[in-house]
């Protein structure tokens, strides 16, 4: 789910690196904007202070359970670890990481609560999206009970359902990168998300980022794909000039066909690219499925 955001007062900053040490993440120095700022940014945020001091600061943030970053208040004694927002949203998960310091988590989410399966816990065992969203608050209230079939449908099938039905659909794309070298993190980011941005894609419909073996040590790369919680795949040098690209490529310079293309065509099911090669700045895109 990406680096957390570490939200803490000036007197707990040698706590708060303990946990970014183990985290990675950025510490950010409590102040009245500082969830504000760091609900646009992140997927999820450590709040390194008393619960009730993170509710009240989230609470005129809170939108979408869907969109709003997960919440961990983790006390500054390193005790207890709770999630107090978006529990089945990368919450729960971030606690059960931090019990990797001796923290103890506090899960309160019904179904984990009882030993069960959540759609959301599915839908992320299988690398899936869920397309129907609503659904989720009868299929968990289901879930709290009993065990609720997972059916995959093959297509071509054209399906119609309940409301108490959830639609998950894997997330098959890959996103090619090339960039030019000391890239940025937060530019290789923003054009990831202008690239999807382009086909009505989001990160969640992403398998995997992919570049070719020469940007392995390319940290800009790393660490975007790091923020964005996705695996990124560095295609060695003689698959990548096995595939025709079909833009033209500066890497021609350095023996290969291309980048961003054949490195997307390399790891896609379908060898086909749904966005061709496109420039972002110090960045190339392309997408495949």
């Amino acid at each position: 789910m990406g680096e957390p955001a570490i939200i803490t007062f000036s007197r707990n900053l040698e706590i708060a690196e303990k946990i970014r040490d183990f985290t990675s993440g950025d510490i950010i120095t409590y102040s009245k904007e500082a969830f504000k700022e760091t609900f646009e940014k992140y997927n999820s945020i450590i709040a390194l202070m008393a619960a009730g001091i993170a509710v009240r600061n989230i609470a005129p943030l809170i939108r979408d359970k869907w969109k709003d970053p997960a919440v961990v208040v983790v006390d500054s004694g390193l005790n207890f670890a709770i999630p107090i927002l978006g529990g089945h949203h990368g919450g729960n998960e971030l606690a059960r990481k931090l019990s990797g310091m001796g923290i103890t988590p506090v899960i309160t989410t019904a179904t984990e609560v009882k030993g069960r399966e959540s759609v959301e816990g599915i839908a992320d065992n299988l690398g899936c999206r869920i397309i129907n969203k609503d659904s989720t608050k009868k299929v968990n209230t289901a879930l709290l009970e009993t065990d609720v079939e997972v059916l995959h449908v093959k297509g071509p099938k054209i399906v119609l359902v309940d409301d108490d039905v959830s639609v998950l659909k894997r997330g098959g794309l890959i996103v090619g990168i090339g960039a030019n070298r000391g890239v940025r993190k937060s530019e290789v980011i923003e054009a990831i998300t202008g690239a999807l941005s382009e086909i009505n894609a989001s990160v969640g419909d992403v398998k995997y980022l992919a570049s070719a073996a020469i940007k392995e040590n390319e940290q800009g790369i790393i660490d975007a794909a790091s923020s964005l919680g996705k695996e990124i795949k560095f295609v060695p040098h003689d698959i990548i000039n096995s595939i025709n690209a079909p833009s033209q490529s500066k890497a021609k310079q350095l023996g290969l066909n291309g980048i961003c293309e054949p490195a997307a065509l390399a790891l896609s099911d379908e060898k086909k690219l749904v966005l061709k090669k496109r420039i972002y700045g110090n960045v190339t895109i392309a997408i495949a499925r």
